[in-house]
């Protein structure tokens, strides 16, 4: 594993872009269920209510066990890099964060995490690429 990789990640997948050289980008597709609402609204009476709360509260649970897995996948993958630039749209920048930090691993060093749009693989390369080249 490279030295140092750069992950751009939001819910549905990843995107791990080695920061340095012509090593393969690879992708992760997550297994993470979308976040369904509901088209209905609430009922006054009856336990319609209660039951679609727990069936939200059961679908919430469920989709924090496949994000956990999905970051875990991640981790995996980053193996033994010892700098990680992480970057994407959405919370799930963060939650890598916390997951990474939950493996304690002392000898990788987790970079400033940064927000931006959803860009495309030579984007993203630049990004890291770029990130990395600065820091030398």
């Amino acid at each position: 594993m490279n030295k140092a990789i750069g992950i751009w990640v939001d819910h549905r997948k990843a995107v791990l872009i080695p920061g340095a050289g012509e090593a393969a980008i690879r992708h992760l597709e997550s297994d993470v269920e979308p976040h369904v609402h509901s088209s209905g609204g609430w009922r006054s009476g009856g336990t319609a209510g209660v039951q679609s709360i727990t069936k939200e509260r059961a679908a919430d649970e469920r989709r924090k066990h496949q994000r956990h897995s999905f970051y875990q996948e991640i981790i995996k993958e980053v193996g033994a890099a010892a700098e990680v630039y992480i970057l994407g749209p959405g919370a799930a920048k963060h939650e890598l964060v916390s997951e990474m930090e939950k493996n304690k691993n002392p000898h990788v060093r987790i970079h400033p995490v940064e927000t931006c749009d959803k860009l495309t693989e030579p984007q993203i390369a630049a990004k890291v690429r770029g990130f990395f080249k600065n820091r030398d």
